[in-house]
């Protein structure tokens, strides 16, 4: 889903070579562009937030039947009185409105709809996920296995190390790691799951090109590279404090579960915890020092049931359940994400180790490579946690 112009285009002259009647991409590519335009129409109406767009939607069936519908037919949608049906009645005009879409075209930024193919599935089942996503970067499937790291603006030494080696760990087993670009455990985060080679997905407050805080620009250019930056605000709007406990929402929606590196008793990270609870997602906590205020935090969530984080392993284990086996060819089932990432060699030297103590010499066997190639490469394969070592020459497959 990376940047596209979704306007529809002009029809091209007719050539020697006519086009088939049945051909039906142009018009599509213009339904699309409706239902894009309808939408930014009603996210732009005062008043309609995203629970509110979201109970419309589900009435009408889609925000153009929205915003075409009688006012007596609007005033039959629970929470929606006389001064947003005439809100509607108003909507923007569409001059307004591709100002928007002109603007994403020009950075780059798609526009996703709540409901549409595009727009993240496990984001859709929250209590009220935002109607329109702007997005900078691709979303890919291997995204909807992630797991969001968060934590103090104001963290400490000791929390930077711990959230480094999470996010590593979660990056090089497949995971993507989702926070929110902010100061402190969150930039730690995005940067180390880019280092490790993994993908990251950071949600903003405010729009995509107001990214704030200001110094994190090249990083979130960095990840629009290997991943991407969303937010529902409209690109050019400033982040406002508060935005940013809805933008938590978001942060733990698109999660599996949610990981507190550091944070005070009241904190953006503590919101995003109960947020994850909510929305029936795992909440994980990583102790610190008793004497630290940036440990009150995570102690109360632990003492309220969150899992104990010592190491990477603790959220592997406890999400390894939901990490289902998925279909990536005729030939190949992946059963954990990590091997999303594995080359064609390493694939196949995996496929040589069996779920049953496999040898040293049979794997070569099996795979007809070079030992020292076959030694470099399992070294690959215990780190992205896709085979263990039960003795010095004998392997088995997680």
């Amino acid at each position: 889903m990376s940047g596209h112009d979704v306007r529809p285009k002009p029809q091209q002259p007719a050539t020697a070579l006519p086009i088939a009647p049945e051909i039906s991409v142009p018009q599509n590519h213009q339904v699309k562009a409706h239902q894009i335009e309808a939408g930014l129409r009603l996210k732009l109406v005062p008043g309609v937030g995203p629970k509110t767009f979201g109970d419309l939607v589900k009435h009408f069936g889609s925000p153009s039947e929205v915003l075409d519908a009688a006012p007596s037919a609007l005033r039959n949608v629970p929470g929606v009185g006389p001064r947003i049906v005439s809100a509607i009645a108003a909507a923007p005009d569409d001059a307004s409105v591709q100002k928007q879409i002109d603007l994403c075209n020009e950075h780059g930024i798609d526009i996703l709809t709540a409901g549409s193919r595009e727009y993240p599935a496990i984001l859709d089942e929250i209590y009220d996920p935002p109607s329109v996503l702007f997005c900078a970067g691709e979303l890919k499937p291997v995204d909807e296995i992630a797991v969001a790291i968060v934590g103090s603006r104001h963290a400490t030494q000791y929390g930077k190390k711990v959230a480094e080696q999470l996010a590593r760990g979660l990056a090089l087993a497949g995971v993507t790691v989702i926070s929110g670009l902010a100061r402190g455990i969150d930039g730690v985060a995005h940067r180390a799951a880019l280092e490790a080679g993994g993908r990251t997905i950071a949600v903003l407050g405010g729009g995509i090109l107001n990214v704030y805080p200001s110094e994190h620009t090249d990083l979130a250019n960095e990840i629009k590279a290997n991943g991407a930056v969303l937010s529902e605000a409209l690109p050019l709007v400033a982040p406002k404090s508060g935005c940013f406990p809805r933008r938590n929402r978001i942060v733990s929606g698109l999660s599996l579960g949610v990981v507190v590196v550091e944070a005070g008793s009241r904190s953006g990270a503590s919101i995003s915890a109960r947020l994850a609870m909510e929305q029936g997602r795992e909440v994980f906590a990583v102790p610190g020092r008793i004497d630290s205020r940036m440990s009150f935090g995570c102690h109360k969530l632990l003492k309220d049931g969150a899992k104990l984080v010592q190491s990477v392993d603790d959220i592997l284990d406890e999400l390894g359940p939901l990490f289902a086996p998925a279909q990536i060819d005729s030939e190949n089932t992946i059963c954990h994400p990590a091997e999303l990432k594995l080359s064609e060699q390493e694939r196949k030297i995996l496929n040589a180790i069996n779920q049953d103590p496999t040898a040293f010499d049979v794997i070569v066997a099996k795979v007809e490579l070079p030992t020292p190639r076959v030694l470099a490469t399992i070294a690959v394969l215990e780190t992205r946690r896709l085979i263990r070592r039960i003795t010095g020459t004998t392997f088995v497959r997680v």
